[in-house]
């Protein structure tokens, strides 16, 4: 044996060890957990870059066309989060049962988290559709005229969308319940492919502009609906969907889905109220301000991929522990992803970093607010990797423990004490303008992060008995 070879079976060893230290307990080994993460981490990744492509692609049709499209997606994120903590009810409710051993009880969870998905969906379309004129001009009054036009256009095809789009995500919550992580990363590929390749050609090729990136928005979630109810009822053998239990509502199942669901959609309805909120502030700042905001908000998810991949799979990983009554290795895992989240921030970040210029470039931005994003960009450069795992993949391990009512009332208080006031005074008030804002949001996860570090300490976040 050479010494390269020596070394690098050395290495090997060393690595096999640490993750049987770190990320194998009583009854999961590490191949198991990154079994989950690694899908998820991939899907993850392809989702933001699909959808750093579509906003790049977007941006050429004008800074109208960008400001827009990124008030609409913040009235989209308030809407469509509701849907994903319902669904979310259901990976917690199927991955309990899983752990528990109890299959019978998990395809019919998954069957009543489906249903209530689709029902809450298809009335909030039907509302913010008989609504939509009076909710932009509420929201974004003071946008410009051509920016308010643009944003109707994509509000009502995303209301179109937003049935499609519930059921695709509730499908996606109840396979990653079982672990199935590999189909979810699948059946989003297809969705998030197809998105991409419509906008290709009705954007970039028709020249459509917004009424294209609309069509490309319904088209592709229908597909993603239609493919992934497809794979349930003929390809996938661990639930053993029957379409018939959709249609008969258990309540009982249901109670324990909305006393996971409902807690986080009242978090996520009024979190992500409270970020609306913060873009009507800039709003009041001019087009040049929500432009500066949507290229960076759009940049920062490509940081976020590790720790929003870590916060989605932990949810399985502790469902499935506390559904086993393993409260030492949820512990164990907890930590474990704390530490890989925040490993993963500060790799992403250095290899993104000195990538800015080109990544932006991509957006085509007027000259004179690069200097804004590169700020902005640099603030979460620093912040996330202390602030961010603490105060997003944590309270995910918490809610999957059936520590729903803390979590949501903690995240509500901290956003509205913290970001949205603080975001006025130092945006608006003391006039430091987009960067007053995003400063508030960063100090807001030290807080939400310090809080939750605190209830994990405890005991009474896995005192919950939901099956």
């Amino acid at each position: 044996m050479t010494r390269v070879e020596a070394f690098q079976t050395k290495t090997r060893q060393k690595a096999i060890v640490a993750l049987n230290k770190y990320f194998s307990g009583n009854t999961m080994d590490y191949k198991q957990i990154f079994a989950i993460i690694v899908p998820i981490f991939v899907d993850s990744a392809f989702i933001v870059l699909m959808a750093f492509l579509n906003t790049a692609m977007i941006s050429s049709s004008g800074v109208a066309a960008v400001s827009a499209v990124s008030m609409v997606d913040s009235i989209n994120m308030f809407i469509v989060n509701v849907f994903v903590a319902i669904a979310t009810g259901g990976t917690v409710i199927v991955a309990q049962y899983k752990g528990s051993g109890n299959p019978e009880l998990a395809s019919k969870a998954a069957a009543q988290a489906i249903s209530a998905v689709a029902i809450v969906s298809v009335g909030i379309s039907l509302l913010v559709i008989a609504f939509h004129s009076a909710t932009l001009s509420l929201l974004f009054g003071s946008a410009e005229a051509d920016v308010l036009h643009n944003a109707e256009i994509f509000l009502i095809a995303s209301c179109i969308s937003y049935p499609f789009m519930a059921i695709y995500q509730a499908i996606a919550g109840v396979l990653r319940g079982v672990a199935e992580t590999k189909a979810c990363l699948v059946l989003s590929l297809i969705l998030n492919v197809a998105y991409f390749l419509f906008n290709l050609v009705l954007i970039k090729l028709a020249d459509m502009g917004v009424v294209g990136l609309s069509v490309s928005l319904i088209a592709a979630r229908v597909l993603g609906m239609a493919v992934s109810i497809v794979y349930l009822l003929k390809y996938n053998h661990t639930l053993r969907f029957k379409f018939k239990e959709m249609l008969r509502l258990q309540y009982s199942l249901l109670k324990k889905i909305m006393f996971i669901g409902l807690p986080f959609a009242a978090e996520q309805m009024f979190f992500n109220g409270g970020k609306l909120l913060t873009q009507t502030f800039i709003v009041q700042l001019g087009t040049m301000a929500i432009t500066v905001n949507a290229i960076a908000g759009s940049l920062s998810m490509l940081f976020q991929i590790g720790g929003a991949s870590l916060s989605t799979a932990i949810v399985t990983v502790v469902g499935q522990c506390i559904g086993r009554n393993d409260i030492q290795d949820a512990r164990k895992f907890i930590k474990s992803f704390l530490w890989l989240s925040t490993v993963l921030f500060i790799l992403i970040t250095a290899i993104l970093l000195p990538l800015f210029p080109q990544l932006a470039a991509l957006y085509a931005p007027p000259e004179e607010i690069v200097p804004s994003i590169f700020s902005l960009i640099v603030l979460l450069s620093i912040s996330q990797p202390i602030l961010w795992s603490l105060s997003f993949v944590l309270p995910s391990a918490l809610r999957a423990a059936g520590d729903s009512k803390f979590t949501s009332v903690a995240s509500l208080l901290s956003m509205w004490l913290f970001r949205i006031v603080l975001g006025y005074i130092l945006g608006i008030t003391l006039q430091w303008g987009i960067w007053g804002v995003w400063l508030a949001m960063v100090l807001e996860w030290g807080v939400r992060g310090i809080v939750f570090a605190w209830r994990y300490k405890g005991d009474k976040w896995y005192r919950h008995k939901l099956i």
